[in-house]
């Protein structure tokens, strides 16, 4: 499909400029600067399957690949980084927005065992400033290559009169492979099952909304505030990237036994683990097993939170959680201390026919 003339594809020639055009706030010039400063990073993402370079319409990647499986499944996910844009902006800082949205996308393929292969993003912004395209797709870039994934194309979008100047939005897209016989999910859990919790970096990205609300609305803080709990400013502590733990989930299901893995996201840590249980057990999460960032409990203390809001909410320190049998835990703990991840068991599957599919968390974090 031909894209409206407000947008660009990256690293493809946009049009001639006119008068009209310009005079209608679409600076094609700085579209072919931006493609310019992005293409060096996201060379940096290839992958022997990818085919040609940045700039045509459509990413090529060499599905012969596949042929090693035997019954290849692929999948697919796509997302955002939510309003934690807004948090980049307003610091003018923009080269790590792309690990919240790449972690956002790898990282929900790899709980069903897949491999996540190419991406594709999508940059909407009032006016094209290219060292500020050039920023985001650079973090994009660098996550790509944590996630051992490449970036195949994407798409920078001018909208004026639409947005404001300065805003921007991020999406992607990703698609992943596994074998058939490899994927992960309810179907594996079994009763007795250890729930091992993977530490996040911090709040990753979503819940940014309320984050907002409680600490720079009711608040009324800024984000070069220097918070003594947080061991640096305000702004540093709400821009701190999520982590990508597809490398690290993909050499677990190696190593283990692993049955199923939930990305804690959007909805908390009860309501994620929950999709990947069967209706026939629960499991029961014990707070005292960790300690939350320090943030959390700033953010739930200075929102007067309830503990089911917060954890409805935000991830309360732990971004991954794998469902797998207990005598592979100590294995599990010490192949994710490989990739510097943190990881502990949390809590038990059990048999439950009266409440099977529920998640459910006891005793207190230490020190709240």
């Amino acid at each position: 499909m031909t894209p409206p003339p407000t947008q660009s594809s990256e690293g493809q020639s946009p049009p001639p400029a006119t008068g009209a055009y310009a005079a209608a706030g679409v600076d094609i010039d700085a579209a072919d600067k931006a493609v310019d400063l992005m293409k060096g990073w996201v060379a940096k993402t290839d992958r022997p399957e990818v085919i040609g370079s940045l700039g045509g319409f459509a990413g090529l990647f060499d599905a012969s690949a596949l042929t090693r499986y035997r019954r290849p499944i692929l999948a697919t996910s796509t997302d955002g980084a939510g309003t934690k844009v807004a948090i980049a902006q307003a610091m003018d800082v923009h080269d790590t927005i792309g690990f919240d949205l790449v972690g956002m996308v790898v990282d929900d393929l790899v709980v069903c065992g897949a491999e996540p292969l190419f991406m594709t993003d999508y940059i909407a912004c009032g006016r094209v400033v290219p060292e500020r395209i050039a920023a985001i797709v650079k973090g994009i870039s660098e996550a790509c290559v944590e996630a051992g994934c490449a970036l195949v194309g994407g798409e920078t979008a001018e909208h004026p009169g639409l947005m404001e100047l300065d805003a921007y939005d991020v999406a992607g897209a990703a698609t992943g492979v596994v074998e058939a016989g490899d994927l992960l999910g309810p179907g594996r859990v079994r009763p007795g099952d250890i729930a091992l919790a993977m530490a996040s970096s911090g709040l990753h990205s979503n819940g940014y909304s309320l984050v907002r609300h409680v600490l720079l609305d009711q608040l009324g803080w800024s984000l070069d505030r220097e918070v003594p709990e947080l061991g640096r400013t305000l702004g540093a502590e709400l821009l701190e990237p999520t982590r990508i733990y597809a490398r690290a989930c993909l050499a677990l299901a190696d190593a283990t036994q692993t049955h199923a893995m939930a990305h804690i996201t959007g909805g908390g840590l009860a309501a994620n683990l929950a999709r990947v249980l069967p209706d026939e057990v629960s499991v029961t999460l014990d707070r005292a097993t960790w300690t939350p960032a320090p943030v959390f409990d700033l953010v739930r203390r200075a929102g007067q939170l309830s503990q089911s809001d917060l954890e409805a909410t935000l991830n309360c320190g732990v971004g991954m959680v794998a469902l797998l049998p207990a005598d592979d835990v100590d294995v599990a703990i010490e192949t994710l201390a490989g990739f510097r991840i943190d990881a502990w068991a949390a809590g038990e599957v059990t048999l439950d026919h009266e409440h099977g599919g529920d998640v459910r968390l006891a005793g207190q974090h230490p020190g709240w």
